[in-house]
């Protein structure tokens, strides 16, 4: 597997974490939106979740040669975070986005454990794990916020 990511993830994954920051940030300094921005947050997370499942189903479907074994699971990882995100959406407020956080780092747990069998490229989990911390950060955040 490759050892570098495309020019864009470089620059689009870290801009992913602008609406994280920017809504725990709105929701800290004014309280009485704080309702409604950590839902937007809740709402976001539980969109990266699910986006982040994707990611397996497109290694899934175009499989390095020898890989093919894997497909199970990953397309269980594909399916798994987008469902859990769907909980946390349903769940309490702060429940659900202190879920979100566990569910984003145990994603990137489980995505290690596939890195260490050449299932998953070094560069993007290195990407996947300064995303999931800051993403986790925030959602712990506004968790705290709510």
């Amino acid at each position: 597997m490759h050892d570098t990511l495309p020019s864009p993830a470089r620059v689009l994954g870290p801009a992913g974490l602008i609406p994280f920051a920017g809504l725990v940030l709105l929701a800290a300094l004014w309280p009485e939106w704080r309702p409604v921005l950590l839902v937007a947050l809740l709402a976001y997370g539980a969109t990266i979740a699910a986006f982040l499942g994707a990611v397996h189903w497109g290694l899934a479907l175009r499989p390095t040669p020898g890989e093919e074994g894997a497909a199970w699971g990953r397309l269980g990882l594909g399916v798994v975070p987008a469902l859990l995100a769907w909980v946390a959406l349903l769940a309490p407020l702060a429940a659900g986005l202190a879920g979100l956080a566990a569910l984003l780092l145990a994603t990137a747990a489980v995505e290690s454990l596939a890195a260490r069998r050449g299932l998953v490229p070094a560069a993007y989990l290195r990407l996947r794990w300064a995303l999931s911390l800051g993403a986790g950060a925030c959602l712990l955040v506004g968790a705290a916020l709510a």
